[in-house]
């Protein structure tokens, strides 16, 4: 079965090194907390906020061994009014047997503002 795993996380300034460390984190979290290889994974999209520019967070997935042949694309949020700043958002399609309901979403940071009834920060995913 295919099911999508959504994650988001934000830094507090546009920078290349604070675009990637978070960006790994949340990758991490992910895998950790759905447990699937990379094999498993069909693809990811990655979205940032426009205030996002100074590196392409698919750079955080490559440092990861096993994902170097994981197809990744890198896309602008729809800058709509209000919403949240300095925001990176992943959808990841994996292969799985789990039920939705089984799918552990990570939110991150202020990210978990955008889905709480889903965030684990219940579980100490927030810092």
């Amino acid at each position: 079965m295919v099911r999508g795993i959504r994650g988001a996380t934000t830094v507090e300034e546009n920078n290349a090194d604070e675009i990637l460390t978070a960006t790994l984190r949340l990758f991490k979290e992910m895998e950790a907390a759905n447990t699937y290889r990379p094999d498993d994974i069909s693809h990811v999209l990655i979205t940032v906020t426009e205030d996002l520019n100074a590196a392409f967070p698919a750079g955080a997935l490559r440092k990861l061994e096993g994902y170097d042949l994981v197809p990744v694309m890198c896309a602008r949020e729809i800058p709509v009014p209000g919403s949240l700043e300095k925001c990176i958002r992943v959808m990841m399609t994996v292969n799985t047997e789990k039920r939705p309901e089984e799918i552990k979403h990570i939110y991150l940071e202020k990210a978990v503002t955008l889905r709480p009834d889903l965030s684990l920060t219940k579980n100490a995913n927030i810092r």
